[in-house]
């Protein structure tokens, strides 16, 4: 295909309509370049074929399996999609009147944004939540800086966060963010935060403990409500990393074990729109005690059962987005809501850990397994035994693109020699993960045949085997 400068003619033009709108001035000349752009000239249908031939080369959960290990990288339902469309919703301005007189128009986006908000409490065991945030990292800074509040209203001198060594990036960065130090703690044999170093790490300095639960092992820590108490006895908060929530939905709440905040990613958990750049959400949920340091403003339900923001918020974090979040994520997140209701939610958790566990079975043998343990929502391999023989897990994630499927989470967690972080998510079935451990299977014997078909893949794709490390030190983005 014939790339879109390729298929410039000279004084081809795309459709032109008459218009009998007044041109605007023009462009002073001290302002115009002394050469002009250098732009394709086409017809639209070549522009439309061009572009649409490129969006076929787009991956996703339309097109095949997405394992990215705590990605959560669910299909998508397209009744949210529709819904969202609908110019009731899409139509709306954040700047419209909020309050009903006169204007009903506002009612609705804030009935989504407040029973949303209702929703998440109870599956949480949080006691409210704000939906400002714009993604989960943002969601994350949000908790962080309800910590902060909540010790400066109290004059605590807290300077330190635990944060366990298989924990995601942006928890040690949002800690770092809101001006703490980060005490890491090691994982034991069972794959778990070590609790006996935990305790040794833990003073009146700890303002918080941030952890995922499952962590990112796809392992659940049957310490966890010792460790909430622990923290609790040192006025230290319990943060929980909602990455992984998919896999305790409708069986387990963080509230109930003892967390304090929760922050929750609509666009893993919940079914909206995943990657791309954005746009997307990290609600965060608190327990009564720090309802009020919560973001300005709050989606109010008044005793006449209308809606409207309170901006009297004295102890509020302040300003933590514009306006209300982003509104279409969360009323996709609704949908999804309605449509599964209790008894949906809590199949998604059981499909989801029957599913990992499934796939786990299949692969343990292929592959080195670092924690033997019935899983979560997603487990962790290794290519550990395929690098003897020269392959990396970089390898095998390149093979698998020529099977069609998109490689799992590679390299992470880090406490993983060559790690493989799969999760197949509660929307694929049987057949579908049948044929991703067979691939998996005839990667693994390949690198014992043939290991230089594997080394050297991609092999039919548009683009083969890029070096890397010379498009990251000598990136070229023009055409």
């Amino acid at each position: 295909m014939k790339i879109i400068f390729e298929k410039s003619v000279k004084g081809r033009r795309a459709a032109r309509f008459n218009s009998d709108v007044p041109i605007s001035p023009k462009l002073p000349d001290n302002l115009k370049k002394e050469k002009q752009a250098e732009l394709p000239e086409l017809a639209e249908i070549d522009i439309i074929r061009h572009f649409t031939n490129l969006s076929r080369n787009n991956f996703g959960v339309d097109n095949n399996f997405y394992p990215l290990g705590s990605c959560t990288m669910k299909y998508n339902p397209k009744l949210g999609e529709i819904i969202a469309r609908d110019e009731r919703f899409s139509g709306l301005h954040p700047i419209l009147p909020q309050l009903p007189e006169g204007n009903l128009l506002t009612q609705g986006a804030l009935e989504v944004i407040y029973e949303t908000g209702r929703l998440l409490s109870e599956i949480t065991g949080m006691d409210e939540f704000t939906t400002q945030p714009l993604a989960g990292a943002h969601g994350e800074l949000t908790g962080m800086m309800i910590v902060s509040a909540y010790h400066k209203k109290k004059r605590n001198k807290k300077t330190r966060v635990i944060i366990p060594d298989s924990a995601h990036g942006t928890n040690p960065a949002s800690s770092a963010i809101c001006g703490y130090e980060v005490t890491t703690i090691p994982t034991n044999k069972n794959g778990v935060m070590d609790i006996k170093k935990f305790k040794k790490e833990l003073n009146n300095e700890i303002a918080a403990v941030m952890l995922t639960c499952p962590n990112t092992l796809g392992l659940f820590n049957s310490d966890i409500g010792k460790i909430c108490k622990m923290a609790h006895s040192m006025d230290a908060l319990m943060y929980y990393d909602g990455a992984n929530l998919n896999a305790i939905l409708g069986k387990c709440r963080p509230g109930d074990i003892g967390f304090d905040i929760v922050h929750l990613n609509l666009h893993k958990t919940f079914a909206t729109p995943h990657g791309g750049g954005g746009p997307g959400a990290g609600p965060v949920g608190v327990k009564e005690s720090l309802r009020k340091f919560l973001p300005i403003s709050q989606v109010v339900k008044g005793s006449d059962g209308k809606y409207f923001l309170n901006y009297n918020q004295q102890d509020s974090i302040g300003y933590l987005a514009p306006f209300y979040g982003n509104f279409a994520v969360i009323l996709k997140a609704y949908i999804y809501l309605l449509t599964l209701g209790k008894e949906g939610l809590i199949k998604v958790a059981e499909n989801a850990v029957l599913n990992a566990n499934y796939l786990l079975a299949q692969l343990k043998k292929h592959y080195h397994l670092p924690y033997d343990r019935t899983c979560m929502h997603e487990f962790v391999i290794s290519a550990k035994r395929q690098k003897e023989k020269g392959v990396r897990t970089l390898d095998v994630a390149k093979r698998l693109l020529d099977f069609g499927f998109h490689p799992p989470t590679i390299y992470f967690p880090l406490i993983v020699e060559e790690a493989m972080m799969i999760e197949p998510t509660e929307t694929e079935s049987k057949e579908t993960l049948d044929n991703f451990a067979e691939a998996m299977i005839k990667i693994a014997r390949e690198v014992e045949e043939n290991p230089k078909v594997v080394k050297t893949a991609p092999h039919n794709l548009l683009i083969s085997r890029l070096d890397e490390v010379k498009a990251a030190r000598e990136l070229n983005l023009r055409w």
